[in-house]
């Protein structure tokens, strides 16, 4: 201790539980501050991810599919999910079938940009796919 206050500087205890203690005479603002700074690097770094929704209708027509289909090219393309979401309205929702035909087609439509990572699920009224982006 005499040593850190003749330099200045803190006494820290790495290691409490070693026999001796372990101590090491630094500043410890400084350590602080750089291992804050090494923290927000880290978060940085760390890859986020974000998903995009896009929704269908059971009926939705030929012009309308391929317009949302080409965002979704784009939004995969950035690295992004997509949720492919069809919404049964009324007495629609006996078009199940059309509904899970037509999210298959897409993520068909979509196989070389990104892969499904949920199969079409029907959740109440709305059926759900979700596609993940292709590593490249």
């Amino acid at each position: 201790m005499k040593i850190a206050d003749e330099l200045g500087l803190d006494l820290v205890e790495i290691s409490p539980t070693a026999n001796p203690p372990v101590c090491k005479i630094l500043d410890y603002q400084k350590f602080l501050y750089e291992h804050k700074k090494r923290q927000k690097e880290i978060k940085a770094k760390t890859a986020k991810i974000i998903v995009k929704e896009i929704r269908l209708g059971p009926q939705t027509d030929e012009h309308d599919f391929n317009f949302k289909l080409k965002h979704a090219i784009k939004f995969l393309q950035e690295g992004n999910k997509v949720k492919i979401d069809i919404f049964f309205r009324g007495r629609t929702i006996l078009y199940k079938e059309q509904g899970e035909t037509k999210l298959l087609k897409f993520a068909e439509a979509l196989f070389e940009y990104g892969k499904p990572e949920m199969m079409p699920k029907l959740e109440g009224k709305r059926m759900i796919m979700i596609l993940a982006p292709k590593n490249r």
